[in-house]
């Protein structure tokens, strides 16, 4: 049965490491979360391990720089992980061996010179060998009907696309944005072949874990905001679970940042999913 709680005093002694999401959890898209750097404090106090496992689609070092923007700095945490990372990580290492050329669907400021570990960008999908979606390429949503001619001559090319963000959306504080998870379902919906990086899919949760330095996952809680990514990520871990319910879901919940959600809208999104998280936290806070 998932256990409520309105801070994580209650269960903080339970686990040695938590792996927190960013987005919906750490901040709004604009500002931290008011109790995130007082929750921080008492963690690192308390000699807890903290990882950030986020699927922000850039790479680590650019987010670190991009943090204090949002009001906590990235030596609040032990180590930060995102999605960007491991897609970037694979690519150099050559795991997928897609060739050496790729168009690139997202900001340029996600990535770094292609260069500088072996492979080339190009504008036109005709001189790709595969494509790398990140997100949008302005500061806004991304324009799926814009890019669907590009899918569409990616699917004629049998091109296969690397997706740095499995999320299909996001808040910035009062609006949804649409992530490279959505571009690459619909590429999927088109008979496309995709390779995810970040939550859900395990190999982010093994960086977070080598991390992390604890082996025994029950002492492990991972927590965010999204029952398709965070929680049903946790779970195939082999970790425990906190779903925040005023992220992504705080609308249909009818749950605000800060507020547990009825306990009949909470069994129904559970329902719907076919799963629920060891805890429903209130907000990442003391």
């Amino acid at each position: 049965m998932t256990i409520r709680l309105e801070g994580l005093a209650a269960v903080a002694d339970r686990y040695d490491a938590f792996l927190l999401d960013m987005w919906g959890c750490i901040h709004d898209g604009v500002r931290v979360f008011p109790g995130v750097p007082d929750l921080m404090a008492r963690l690192r106090a308390m000699g807890k391990r903290t990882v950030v496992l986020s699927n922000a689609p850039r790479l680590v070092p650019i987010l670190v720089r991009q943090m204090p923007d949002f009001g906590i700095p990235a030596d609040a945490f032990d180590a930060i992980v995102t999605s960007g990372e491991a897609a970037w990580q694979a690519l150099a290492h050559d795991e997928h061996k897609l060739g050496r050329k790729f168009l690139h669907v997202g900001k340029e400021a996600n990535i770094v010179d292609p260069a500088t570990i072996g492979y080339g960008m190009v504008d036109d999908v005709d001189d790709a060998d595969f494509v790398l979606a990140t997100g949008a390429a302005g500061d806004g949503t991304l324009d799926l009907e814009a890019l669907q001619p590009v899918i569409e001559k990616a699917r004629a090319r049998d091109l296969t696309m690397v997706c740095a963000n499995p999320d299909l959306e996001v808040l910035k504080g009062d609006l949804r944005l649409l992530c490279a998870g959505t571009l690459a379902q619909r590429y999927e919906d088109i008979g496309g072949r995709t390779i995810y990086h970040g939550k859900p899919h395990r190999g982010v949760y093994e960086m977070a874990l080598r991390l992390a330095g604890v082996t025994d996952r029950d002492r492990v809680l991972g927590i965010g905001d999204a029952m398709r990514t965070d929680v049903a990520g946790a779970r195939g871990a082999g970790i425990h679970q906190a779903f925040i319910p005023g992220g992504i879901h705080g609308e249909s919940l009818g749950a605000p940042m800060g507020r547990l959600p009825g306990e009949m809208a909470m069994k129904a999104l559970c329902d719907q999913f076919g799963f629920a998280p060891t805890y429903v936290l209130a907000e990442l806070r003391w």
